[in-house]
Order: C-alpha cells, then structure tokens, then sequence
C-alpha cells in the first residue's frame, strides 16, 4: 500500500496512506498529539507506580516510544515497552520524518537512533530507565500474558478503515492482559468504541482532545 510523508499543523511530519484517506498521526500536529494523549493523559496519569510496563498498539514511526523514554528519564521511572506493529516503518520513512529536527526532540537525536536500530522481537536495554521490545505482529495474534500490563498505548488506525481492531473481543484481550488499576488511552471517542470498551469491562473516561479533536478516551481496569 502506497504511504506518503505530510507535514502536519504543528510542523512534524508523519505517514499518509491515499488509498485510505488514513493518517499514522492527526493533520493538526502529529508532535502535540502524541504528547496530549499518550504522555500526559496516559504516562502522566501513572507515572506513581515508578515501575512501568507499557503496551503500544501500532508502533508505527517510534514517536510515541521516543517521547515515553524521554519522560521516563526526566522523572526517574523504569519503562519496559512492547511496540506492536505488524507492517514496520522503512528506514527511508524514518530518516524522512526526521522527528529529531524538531527543537523539542532535537536532544533525541542518539535515542531516537537506538529505537530504530534496536532488533525486532527482543527485549533491549536502551538506557537505565527504558528496555523496549518491538514486536513484528498482528493485534489478532498477540497475546499479552495476563495482568502483565500497566499501560496501553492505543495507537492503531480509526475504526473507520480498521474496524476489527476496535472490537469488544480485542478490549477483552487487553483488559485479561492489564493489571488492575491499569490504563489504556487513545485518541479514539466513538460512541461504539466506548460501548465495545465498557463490555469489555472498562470504566470509560472522556477527555478533552487534542487540537482539531473535541475528545479522547481514557479506559481503566478497576
């Protein structure tokens, strides 16, 4: 499938796919929406346990796993991460996106090499706060070991072209696989994706969205 590099409102980059009308990122900034849902309503909202072990469905360009190891380092946490992606990024794409020329991740420039260097489908020591485990695989045949996770990264594409990967079976999958009290935040507020979160067992949380989006989500395993 033909994937195109866009910029987006906020100056950083990410990958459109024209046969879906699909963005990896949101058109208002890639950059803001990443840290708006992932780091400070989901890492943020954690970040007490210290110890974290965090799941992230659609790995994609490694943005969210480098702004994670970026936190993890200011605030002294230790980060286990698990990217799951089953079409991986090529090095041509990564090199483009040049996330590293951004004056906020600019001090990345080393990390972000060790992310995408790091072998697929091994867990790597990167530094002392963050290990990360890229895993080439389907959501559907991924299977978390049970109450292994803290924190879910829910990053895949829109129910609108990935309509399966929305689905109550693959909430259920998640929240078996969570621990208690664990949190999965995305960008994603549909009212069915809601619906499918709550009969997974989930107690849901609307947020405000980032720029360009009036909601996200917030799921909590009690």
């Amino acid at each position: 499938m033909k994937r195109e590099i866009i910029v987006t409102g906020d100056g950083s980059k990410t990958i459109h796919l024209p046969e879906l009308n699909e963005n990896y990122h949101s058109h208002h900034g890639a950059l803001q929406e990443a840290l708006h849902v992932f780091i400070h309503h989901g890492l943020a909202f954690k970040n007490e346990a210290k110890k974290l072990r965090i799941l992230e469905i659609g790995f994609g360009t490694g943005l969210n796993a480098l702004i994670t190891l970026d936190y993890a380092r200011e605030y002294d946490l230790k980060v286990e991460y698990h990217g799951l992606e089953a079409y991986p990024v090529s090095n041509e794409e990564l090199e483009a996106m040049d996330y590293v020329s951004l004056p906020a991740l600019e001090k990345l420039k080393t990390e972000y090499s060790q992310i995408h260097t790091a072998p697929w489908d091994t867990l790597t020591k990167l530094n002392p706060h963050f290990s990360l485990h890229k895993i080439e695989q389907k959501l559907e045949a991924y299977m978390p070991e049970a109450e292994s996770i803290d924190l879910v990264y829910f990053d895949a594409f829109g129910p609108r072209v990935q309509e399966e990967m929305w689905s109550v079976e693959v909430f259920e999958k998640l929240f078996k696989g969570m621990t208690n009290g664990g949190v999965l935040v995305t960008y994603c507020a549909k009212g069915q994706v809601k619906r499918n979160m709550k009969a997974a067992g989930f107690i849901i949380e609307a947020l405000p969205g980032p720029p360009g989006k009036r909601e996200m989500t917030r799921a909590v395993k009690p």
